[in-house]
């Protein structure tokens, strides 16, 4: 008889082998059993067995013939990024978009839902209810959901631990709101960590190793994966650059720190910096960070000095961000990306600068720094690919695969 731990083991082991091979479709379009055995390092037999049941489950199909090894003909699999689809939501501080993503990253609907204050946050949660609801309705393709919210957030209680500038957005427990309130199963992750699974799934620059994705938005984050896995830290607060001093002197900041980077970067600090210089008149206050920061972004491109000024500023905090995630983390690809991003070239230009100013030239030589490629109107992109990630990572969550 077999132990409950050997066959506990058995089924870890084969939703490994049935995630690694999704993982391979995903990422290298049609391929043969043989080829992908080749590329797993499984048996053809072992192969055999689990795309039966995938394709069975209806998860991967059967393309027709093409061309194998010796000039063989062998049957192609694939796995369809258009037949699934995921809800993203992100969550910023007083923004909260809803968007429907098939699996390959395209977005097919999104919503964005009013400006949220302090005071009307319970009124954007039952929106948000609503919303899904509605798309779960009339989309039976939606296979999970995806969140991204703000950090640091503490994974383990559900909260996040600080929203500067948004602190009641601290008393919605994510999970419990949301895990089990439609459908589909509910997904919920730090907003940059989102950013970077987004870059690892979606981005045509190519794969590597070490990713960093440098959220600037109404806050400032990042996200790390390291060798395909994501750096959470204990309570799943790692990676906060955002909350790191610049500054042991500098502005307070909700968190209890002084001299914060999100406090001279984020879209937030430039929409101040906008207000404090009169930049964009008496209507400037009550536009929100990213319509003030793409304002200041077209008076750069036109030239205006002190537009310029104020984005320099803020590319030069954002450079030195750069130079601690160069030191702390050595990853292969930096990927700027959120609402300051919108400042385009002469944003990277800067940062690189700085970046080279002040980190050793052997680390450095080995690093990419670029803005990211993802679709600028997608900025729920990494809430859907949070979803997307666990639906490569555990299949049976999603389907009945398990064996006879």
């Amino acid at each position: 008889m077999t132990s409950p731990a050997h066959a506990a083991s058995q089924a870890s082991v084969s939703e490994s082998n049935r995630s690694r091979i999704l993982e391979h479709l995903y990422h290298n379009g049609v391929c043969s059993r043989a080829q992908i055995a080749k590329a797993l390092g499984l048996t053809p037999a072992a192969i055999t067995k689990i795309t039966a049941r995938l394709i069975d489950a209806g998860v991967i199909e059967e393309t027709g013939d093409i061309e194998g090894r010796l000039n063989r003909r062998s049957i192609g699999l694939r796995l369809d990024g258009g037949r699934f689809h995921v809800i993203g939501v992100k969550f910023a501080r007083s923004l909260v978009q809803i968007g429907v993503f098939d699996l390959d990253g395209r977005l097919l609907s999104i919503e964005e839902l009013p400006t949220v204050s302090d005071d009307t946050i319970p009124q954007t949660i039952a929106a948000i209810h609503l919303t899904i609801d509605d798309l779960l309705d009339g989309d039976p393709a939606i296979v999970a959901i995806g969140m991204a919210v703000p950090g640091p957030y503490l994974r383990d209680i559900g909260y996040a631990a600080i929203v500067s500038s948004m602190q009641g957005w601290r008393n919605v427990n994510f999970p419990k709101e949301f895990a089990h309130a439609f459908r589909v199963p509910v997904f919920v992750e730090q907003d940059a960590r989102a950013g970077a699974l987004a870059q690892r799934l979606f981005s045509t620059d190519g794969t590597c190793d070490t990713l960093a994705y440098y959220l600037l938005g109404e806050g400032i984050g990042l996200g790390v994966i390291d060798h395909g896995a994501l750096i959470n830290g204990h309570l799943g607060t790692a990676t906060e650059i955002g909350h790191v001093s610049v500054d042991i002197n500098g502005r307070p900041c909700d968190c209890g720190n002084v001299g914060c980077l999100e406090r001279y970067c984020s879209a937030v600090a430039i929409h101040q910096a906008i207000d404090q210089a009169g930049l964009l008149g008496p209507g400037s206050p009550a536009m929100t960070h990213r319509e003030a920061c793409n304002a200041l972004f077209r008076l750069v491109e036109d030239g205006d000095a002190r537009a310029t000024a104020i984005l320099d500023e803020a590319a030069r905090y954002i450079g030195f961000g750069c130079v601690s995630i160069c030191n702390l983390f050595n990853p292969q690809r930096i990927v700027i990306g959120d609402i300051v991003a919108g400042a385009g070239q002469r944003l990277l230009d800067r940062v690189v600068e700085i970046t080279r100013e002040h980190v050793n030239p052997d680390i450095l030589r080995e690093t990419t720094i670029t803005l990211s490629t993802l679709p600028s109107d997608a900025a729920v992109s990494g809430a859907a690919a949070v979803a997307i990630t666990q639906f490569l990572d555990h299949p049976s969550m999603f389907f009945d695969v398990s064996q006879p």
